[in-house]
């Protein structure tokens, strides 16, 4: 029961956030009324569309990890990591939840209002969701023992926040106790920074999820730094309700929605038909298609996941070799995040407001993705061993043309509605989702309202696991900023290094391992604002740093051993990651070059601004 009211109020959620935005666009544009508020209504429901969805990801057990690491260990080794990662979740998710609780009290008055509901009902929903994770995780964990330990670490190390619940719940000035364990917790925390940090950082290794582990590291920092950890989920707040964001949900809910109906299938039907006859026609297909869902689902994973196996069909039943076809879709998945409108820019974007301009960004990943899409395709060409290739039909492509033309008309509509100005991003994304919706469910009829909820409720843990994300790295980003290190690191990079060209091939490097050891959106939100202002001290434009950071990242991805779509590949294709490797190769030396090309010539990143 509690489930289902979980998945009701997200996706009621879901849809107030696709009607909303439009609805009140079209009241200005035909009648001029302007409803008050409406943007602080919109990432407010974006905030707590975030926490039934981190209960959701949390029940799904979808949270972001490198568990395939953990998963390859001996079962003795899993005998002492398996408990330590669960008391390690159980001890950050306890502390997240009292330091949420105990900012519930402070963060707003009693007064402040939103359409009537009161702004600390909406952000209850955060400490609400901290403690469904940490019930949902010892429920489940199969060592229970070890949980409920790391749980009652996490009462201690949160005593801080415990004083502050009992002084607002109570008015109690002083818990003699809980205030000596609190100074011993920083003191222990300033002692022990490094160890802790380390020891979060390879938990992440063996499969602690993503989020647990920035937050936790976020904790260890502001705990020796003061205390004041309130400051983690003021910080989940702050992000979360930034107006860009909410269109994470809303771009990854159509990308869902089209890669569970025949829409992929249409538009290989188009590509196919158009360019089938010619050598190589199969391949252009699916890399168009892979990158095209890959700029509306916000993760290269999430494409292989669903459409790796109808690619792979399609590229094997044209005469391509069944191991050519899995490497190339894998090496195809994280185009995508080159093009509008991609989440990773998005997120870029609002991560460095003050530095780069979303827009400008989005212009200047054109030509990086245009050749990275390019590269894919005449290398998939060469490596195309047809004999058969079915002959042009203008007869075919026309019928093609005619059954795929309101898949193809989603793209033009997003170019064309958010680069004129016309819509904002949240309204772009907004008209994508119910677009997809009416097209899959009205028009085509590829499944029906109730089967198009099962699907929305797919997306949900990928948007949620990528909103926790978001929310942890932005608390950790703003301890590493506020502790002034990407002035620290500006000071030695500009000592140690003096010229450009090395500081790039040294960035080109650590995002590399970056890119192999984060997600997207945690590198993003954590690095990026380390490395900005380094690279505008060498005169560097933004939009270019930009572009090479993104582009790392989705070469990064697929980087041996530990590229994540190589883990999600492996998955898909159930082949061993090293069999992958051998046929991923020549891709990953081919994006490599471009990386080089878009790193050391501006003009790559600069030409269309």
């Amino acid at each position: 029961m509690l489930k289902k009211t979980v998945n009701l109020f997200a996706l009621a959620l879901l849809a107030m956030l696709t009607v909303f935005p439009l609805l009140f666009r079209l009241l200005s544009y035909f009648s001029g009324i302007v409803i008050p508020s409406t943007d602080l209504a919109l990432v407010n429901m974006v905030f707590m569309f975030t926490g039934f969805a981190g209960i959701i990801t949390s029940g799904a057990n979808r949270h972001l990890n490198l568990g395939a690491i953990n998963d390859a260990l001996p079962p003795r080794a899993k005998r002492v990591i398996n408990p330590l990662r669960a008391s390690i979740t159980a001890a950050v998710l306890t502390a997240l939840f009292l330091s949420a609780f105990s900012e519930l009290f402070m963060i707003f008055e009693s007064d402040e209002r939103l359409w009537g509901v009161p702004l600390k009902a909406i952000f209850s929903i955060l400490p609400i969701m901290f403690f469904a994770m940490t019930t949902i995780h010892i429920k489940r964990s199969a060592n229970k023992i070890a949980a409920l330990i790391g749980s009652l670490i996490g009462i201690f190390i949160a005593t801080g926040p415990i004083v502050g619940i009992a002084y607002f719940l109570f008015k109690i000035e002083s818990l003699v106790a809980f205030q000596a364990a609190f100074d011993l917790w920083l003191h222990l925390s300033h002692v022990l920074l490094w160890p802790l940090v380390i020891l979060l950082i390879l938990s992440a290794v063996f499969g602690v999820s993503i989020f647990v582990v920035l937050s936790g590291i976020a904790y260890i920092c502001f705990s020796q730094g003061g205390g004041y950890v309130e400051m983690i989920p003021l910080e989940y707040y702050q992000i979360l309700t930034d107006k860009s964001i909410a269109a994470v949900p809303l771009f990854t809910l159509a990308g869902y929605l089209l890669a569970e109906g025949s829409a992929g299938k249409r538009l290989l039907d188009v590509v196919k038909n158009s360019v089938g006859w010619i050598k190589g026609g199969p391949v252009i297909a699916a890399v168009l298609v892979a990158t095209f869902f890959t700029t509306f689902t916000g993760a290269s994973g999430v494409t292989i996941l669903a459409l790796g196996g109808l690619l792979t069909v399609i590229l094997t039943g044209s005469g391509y070799k069944k191991e050519e076809a899995e490497s190339l879709v894998t090496a195809s998945g994280s185009i995508g995040m080159l093009f509008p409108p991609s989440l990773a820019i998005i997120i870029f974007g609002t991560t460095n407001i003050f530095s780069v301009d979303i827009f400008e960004l989005f212009k200047g990943a054109l030509i990086p993705g245009f050749l990275m899409a390019v590269s894919m395709i005449i290398l998939g060409i060469l490596r195309d061993r047809t004999v058969y290739r079915s002959p042009f039909s203008p007869r075919e492509l026309a019928k093609a043309l005619y059954h795929g033309a309101a898949e193809i008309f989603l793209p033009v509509c997003i170019v064309a509605g958010y680069f004129s100005g016309f819509l904002s991003l949240i309204e772009t994304a907004a008209f994508a989702a119910a677009y997809a919706f009416i097209l899959e469910v009205l028009i085509r009829r590829d499944y029906t309202v109730k089967q198009a909820g099962k699907i929305i409720l797919k997306s949900v843990p990928v948007a949620g696991g990528v909103l926790v994300i978001i929310g942890a790295a932005k608390g950790l980003a703003f301890f590493l900023v506020d502790a002034g290190i990407p002035f620290i690191l500006t000071d030695f990079v500009l000592t140690f290094v003096q010229s450009k060209y090395l500081f790039l091939f040294l960035l080109n490097i650590m995002l590399l391992a970056v890119g192999c050891l984060m997600d997207l959106y945690s590198a993003i939100l954590v690095v990026s604002p380390l490395i900005m202002p380094v690279a505008e001290s060498f005169g560097i434009h933004p939009v270019h740093t930009g572009v090479i950071f993104l582009t790392n990242l989705a070469l990064g991805f697929l980087t041996p051993p530990v590229g994540m779509n190589l883990f999600i590949a492996s998955y898909t294709f159930n082949k061993p990651i090293m069999k992958l490797v051998k046929y991923i190769i020549p891709y990953l030396i081919v994006q490599f070059i471009i990386l080089m090309l878009v790193t050391y010539i501006p003009w790559f990143s600069t030409a269309l601004l």
